[in-house]
């Protein structure tokens, strides 16, 4: 499968990457990749707990933080990881009406 995916570092998972329009792909190979995605798609609320246990230990830090620069380090660090989880949560409903196609 790794023909069919890549590895997003900022998003911490695999992501489709077609080389070919969808119909192009044999029907065992479309089934291979919507398996391969459905697994990857059933991490994504896990990966977003983790960035969510991050940006909660960066409040933390955040609500203790007298110098002014660090302070806003963190408020672009927590920034991030909160764009991280929509893009996350875009990838896992957008792709939602796909992985049932595996159920079919």
């Amino acid at each position: 499968m790794k023909a069919h995916f890549s590895f997003d570092h900022r998003l911490g998972i695999e992501i489709p990457d077609l080389a070919a329009e969808w119909e192009e792909y044999s029907k065992k190979t479309q089934e291979e990749i919507l398996l391969h995605w459905e697994q990857i798609r059933g991490s994504i609320p896990d990966r977003i707990a983790e960035l969510e246990k991050e940006i909660n230990q960066k409040q933390a830090q955040l609500s203790n933080e007298n110098d002014f620069l660090r302070s806003c380090q963190l408020n672009t660090e927590i920034a991030e990881l909160a764009s991280i989880i929509n893009d996350l949560w875009i990838w896992y409903r957008a792709n939602q009406t796909i992985s049932g196609k595996v159920h079919h």
